[in-house]
């Protein structure tokens, strides 16, 4: 009984696995709480130098100068160019096809080839309208002979009708058998003409000047004048036009110096409007506008001699119809928009902006002429204006750091606890 008391007693004391115990859970909790303790000391450390270590300066420091970019306001000439979608255009493209039934019996081209108006193409075979050439000759021949012995007859009829030796009927149809033949040569005529006609048919030529394409038939094959493709296409390159089109509010813009004899000068722009292609003056505009559109149709024409632009290429067109000169110009990245309208940057002599509307005149390319708001040798922003407004301070590319910037750096290194003063510097 005695032992069995004392497994009791030592069961109350020392409690088995798994038990409750207040003095263990304690012991547990200070080591959490040290940890967390730690890990939170850590951070203010870390963070805390970071934040002094931050300045305030720089570029997008509070009351920092802004670096930026700028140009100043100069006088020069501004053309007035009116930008539009063109297509090079021909001013010739015929289809050469056979104007006689016949087998084609030669093809006197190369695919490809420049050739002059009247060079020799192809030709039909000629014998048939050789013979009808030579048949027809000799109709005319035998009734012209016939005319010739009816005209004698008449003239003898005349003197023995003179001589009352025969009835005047007889001399009236005389006359009247001369009529006859002499109507007959007219169209034995006619049919020598067309025979001869025909038979140069045969002999196919260059309408125009220019260049060949495809062969559309083969030699061998019965041609006609109704084949659709013809022989051959010849376009003409050598000069070429562009055809393209402008807002109807441009028309007198366009017309008047036309009218008046001035050659209007255009230039032709690759599709990316980067390369130039060919220059060229401008023609002639259309009699009407095209109502649907609201445009009109334009003309220019180019020498085209060394064939950058290929027929039914799509071009961009530049047009310049004046040129104005002695005007203000600034970039066009300075100009601005927002609630004072049009406005720009100017930097004054203390390196700060000032907020000045403009009106705006006629732009070329990069460059924007101004009517009015700055002057000629003001200093505009053209790059940085992002983060600019009235008053700011700048910083040019290349400009050397004002007072105001060596002091801020003063005073920010003071008020992070610059604390070397006094003491005598470190060892080397």
């Amino acid at each position: 009984m005695a032992s069995t008391d004392q497994t009791a007693v030592g069961t109350r004391r020392f409690p088995q696995a798994g038990g409750f115990h207040p003095w263990a859970w304690t012991k547990r909790n200070k080591w959490l709480v040290l940890g967390g303790l730690i890990v939170i000391g850590l951070l203010v450390w870390i963070i805390h130098p970071a934040k002094q270590a931050t300045p305030t300066g720089g570029r997008f420091g509070a009351g920092a100068p802004m670096v930026v970019n700028a140009a100043k306001v100069e006088k020069g000439d501004v053309q007035v160019i009116l930008n539009a979608l063109g297509t090079v255009t021909p001013l010739a493209t015929v289809t050469v096809r056979t104007q006689i039934n016949g087998q084609l019996q030669q093809i006197a081209f190369t695919e490809g080839q420049m050739v002059k108006k009247g060079d020799f193409l192809a030709e039909v075979d000629p014998r048939p309208y050789q013979a009808a050439l030579e048949q027809a000759e000799g109709s005319l021949a035998r009734d012209q002979a016939l005319l010739k012995n009816a005209q004698v007859d008449e003239a003898r009829y005349k003197k023995l009708v003179a001589e009352d030796s025969i009835a005047s009927q007889q001399l009236d149809t005389q006359a009247a058998l001369v009529r006859q033949y002499q109507g007959t040569v007219v169209t034995d005529q006619a049919a020598v003409d067309n025979a001869r006609l025909n038979l140069n048919y045969c002999h196919i030529i260059s309408p125009v000047t220019g260049r060949v394409g495809l062969r559309q038939v083969d030699q061998g094959n019965y041609v006609t004048p109704a084949d659709t493709n013809g022989i051959v296409v010849v376009t003409q390159l050598q000069p070429i036009s562009t055809l393209f089109t402008l807002p109807e509010d441009n028309v007198l813009n366009v017309s008047k110096p036309l009218h008046s004899g001035q050659s209007l000068a255009v230039t032709a722009m690759d599709r990316g409007n980067t390369i130039k292609l060919a220059t060229g003056v401008l023609t002639n505009i259309d009699n009407q506008i095209d109502t649907t559109t609201g445009t009109f149709k334009l003309r220019a024409q180019f020498d085209n001699t060394d064939e950058s632009l290929f027929p039914n290429q799509f071009v961009n067109i530049q047009l310049l119809v004046d040129t104005l000169h002695d005007q203000m110009v600034v970039p066009t990245a300075a100009i601005q928009r927002g609630a004072p309208g049009t406005f720009v940057y100017v930097v004054g002599a203390d390196s700060t902006v000032s907020v000045k509307p403009v009106k705006l005149g006629v732009a070329q390319g990069e460059r924007q002429a101004v009517l009015s708001g700055i002057a000629v040798g003001d200093t505009v922003v053209t790059d940085g204006v992002d983060r600019l407004r009235d008053g700011a301070k700048v910083v040019l590319p290349g400009a050397q750091p004002g007072a105001g910037g060596e002091k801020h750096k003063h005073n920010q290194g003071a008020a992070d606890g610059d604390n070397t003063a006094g003491k005598p510097p470190q060892a080397q």
